[in-house]
Order: structure tokens, then C-alpha cells, then sequence
């Protein structure tokens, strides 16, 4: 283990007022490092807080072995299971019958569509709380996040903020420290007794659970697979109108099932290995603005890929921020739709990066 990791000192407390947060300012000092305050998560809800030593990144040659928690190793068989039967079935795009491009373009537009339930739905509204909106827009974006087949929106939470209170220690639950493989789904592939516990569960996503509607996910798993699959007939049917409208009967059936191939099988592989790379690819290669104590990168390829998120470096400094758009060239095109949702009267308090703030709060003391 890194010294940088050796050294971090963390606390979860999902009570703590946003009020108590001193930011930007050096809290005390531990063998001669400064420690300092970074919040991950805004908000009513709480703030999560995380000690860091202000310590170089950990070496590239620095790897440790997997979790504690995952050993003895036993088979996470729904994990495991869904991720290789969806990407057997994303296979069928390879048979020429079941391609089009309505179903090519709709799984691109899907990429985007579904997967920001993920980043802006499962990570930066509902993990870090970076910005307030209505309860049925939440649930929305909660609900593509549910279509992209990456578990229940609490269990996501609970381990993104282990992962930010442990980053690139042993105890995180996917660090490419272990190996690339592993951050990029290996971790996926075997029970994590304590990220996956439902202990972990009631102490990282308290603050959801005491909404009904994700109480009502986790006590009622089959609602996730049903949500998932529920897809596949709306995808067919809205292939199969395009295709009777268009051309005529006989092409119904044929575009339908383009639709589902591609529209949801296809689209969802993509979408995993989009949110995968962030766990790995960014914690591997790029550069970084801040030294934050972990191995978090810039990674113009994967910001590409995930419209943003790939600016780790960034989000690891100032978490809680709804945007990582650090530099002028760091376009962060999430963020700007939730400024988009802002325009429209659908969100609110939206938490502008640390640089932004501590320059508004200089300019109102001015």
C-alpha cells in the first residue's frame, strides 16, 4: 500500500450539516502532512467527509492484492451472470439480419440517453448530491440508471462512496492497483462481503433509503429485473411501429428485433464498458491538476466516452461540485445539461466547482 493511502484517515457521517464544512482550508496535521477537508457529498442530505494526506500519487509500480473482503472468492452469480449473457446476446449484432441503421443510431442516441442515469443520475445527483432537483426527475434518471443493468441505485452509491473514502487503498472496492482487469470488471465478477453488505448499504446510502421509492427497490429486487426487461418488449414494439409505418407488415418483425440488438443489448455492453473505464482507464492513464492522494487521471479518451466523468483527477478534488470542468478545454457536456435543467426550473442549488466558489465568496467579501 501506497504511503499516500497508508496515511488516509476517513469517517463516514451522512448526519454531518454542509454548514460545518470549512473548505479549502488545512484541518490539522499528522507526521508532518497537511490534512485537509474534501467533501463528497452536498447538500441537505449530509456531507461525507474524507481525510486526505496531501502526499504524492501512489508509484506506477505500487499494487497490492484484492480486497480482504472478497476472499475466500465465491461467484457473484447475478453479477456474473448478466454480464455474460447480455454481452452473448449483444453478439447477435454481429448477424447482418438483425442490423439497421434505425437500430444502429438508437443505440448511440442510447448511450448517451440511458447512460446519463448514470452520470448525472446515479453519481452526481444521487451520490454526491451536487445538485437539488424534483423527486420525479430524480426518480427518472434513477430509472434509466435501473435500464443500464448496473445494479440498484442505492447498492451504486454505496460503493462509489467507498470507493471515494477508500480510493486506491486495499479496501477499494475496484482499484487497478490490483490489475486493470480487475478495476474493469473483475471486481464485479465475486462477492465483496463488506461493499456489497447490506450493512455497507445502510451506512453509505442512509440518506436514500429514507425515500420510499428506493426502500421499496431494495426490498423488492425483483422490481429491477422486471424494469430491465421491461426494455426489450418497449424497444420491440417502438421497432416494429417504425417498421409497419415506413415499409409495410413485413418489415415489423425485422426491425423490431434490430431494435432490441442494438438498441438495448448492444447499447447496454456499451454503456458498461463506458462507466467501467472510469474505475480503470482513469486511474491508469493521463495527467492531473491536483495531487489528491490517490491515482485519479485526466483522461481526454474516457471524458470523451462519458461526455465528462473521464476529468477523474478533477472529481476527486472537489466531489461534490456538479461540474469537472477544471480548465477552459475540459468541456464537461453533463454539466451543461444540468445547467439545462437548471434553465428550465427542474434543478437547483447546483454546486459550481471549489475554484468557482471560493471566487464568488472573495468577490461578496470584497
Amino acid at each position: 500500500m501506497s504511503g499516500a493511502a497508508a496515511g488516509r484517515e476517513t469517517a463516514f457521517d451522512p448526519e454531518k450539516s454542509a454548514g460545518d464544512l470549512a473548505e479549502g482550508v488545512a484541518i490539522g496535521y499528522r507526521d508532518g502532512h497537511v490534512l485537509t477537508d474534501r467533501p463528497i457529498l452536498a447538500g441537505a442530505t449530509g456531507v461525507v467527509w474524507s481525510l486526505s494526506v496531501m502526499a504524492s500519487l501512489p508509484a506506477a509500480s505500487t499494487h497490492f492484492d484484492v480486497p480482504t473482503a472478497v476472499r475466500p472468492y465465491t461467484l457473484n452469480r447475478v453479477y456474473s451472470g448478466t454480464i455474460l449473457g447480455v454481452h452473448l446476446l449483444a453478439l447477435l449484432a454481429f448477424v447482418p439480419q438483425f442490423f439497421s441503421w434505425i437500430g444502429f443510431w438508437a443505440m448511440v442516441v442510447g448511450i448517451h440517453v440511458f447512460g446519463q442515469g448514470i452520470t448525472i443520475g446515479y453519481h452526481r445527483l444521487l451520490t454526491h448530491r451536487s445538485f437539488k432537483t424534483l423527486p420525479w426527475v430524480e426518480h427518472c434518471f434513477a430509472i434509466l440508471g435501473i435500464c443500464c443493468l448496473e445494479d440498484s441505485p442505492a447498492r451504486w452509491v454505496a460503493v462509489h462512496r467507498i470507493h471515494h473514502v477508500h480510493s486506491d487503498e486495499q479496501t477499494d472496492p475496484h482499484s487497478p492497483l490490483v490489475t486493470f482487469l480487475w478495476s474493469h470488471f473483475g471486481w464485479l465478477m465475486v462477492n465483496n462481503r463488506e461493499a456489497q453488505s447490506l450493512n455497507a448499504i445502510a451506512t453509505y446510502s442512509k440518506d436514500l433509503l429514507r425515500d420510499p421509492f428506493y426502500m421499496r427497490i431494495e426490498k423488492r429486487p425483483w422490481i429491477l429485473m422486471w424494469i430491465g426487461l421491461a426494455q426489450i418488449p418497449v424497444f420491440f414494439l417502438a421497432g416494429a411501429a417504425i417498421g409497419w409505418i415506413g415499409w409495410g407488415r413485413e418489415a415489423a418483425l425485422p426491425l423490431g428485433l434490430s431494435l432490441v440488438v442494438w438498441g438495448v443489448y448492444v447499447r447496454i455492453v456499451a454503456v458498461w464498458h463506458i462507466t467501467w473505464s472510469v474505475n480503470s482507464l482513469s486511474h491508469m492513464f493521463g495527467y492531473q491538476n491536483y495531487e489528491t492522494g490517490e491515482a485519479s487521471r485526466n483522461n481526454w479518451f474516457v471524458a470523451l466516452l462519458t461526455v465528462g466523468e473521464g476529468w477523474h483527477n478533477n472529481h476527486h478534488e472537489d466531489p461534490s461540485s456538479a461540474s469537472v470542468q477544471h480548465r477552459w478545454w475540459e468541456i464537461d457536456i453533463s454539466y451543461y445539461e444540468i445547467r439545462l435543467l437548471e434553465a428550465l426550473g427542474l434543478a437547483w442549488d447546483v454546486v459550481t466547482p471549489r475554484h468557482v466558489r471560493r471566487r464568488e465568496a472573495a468577490a461578496k467579501s470584497a
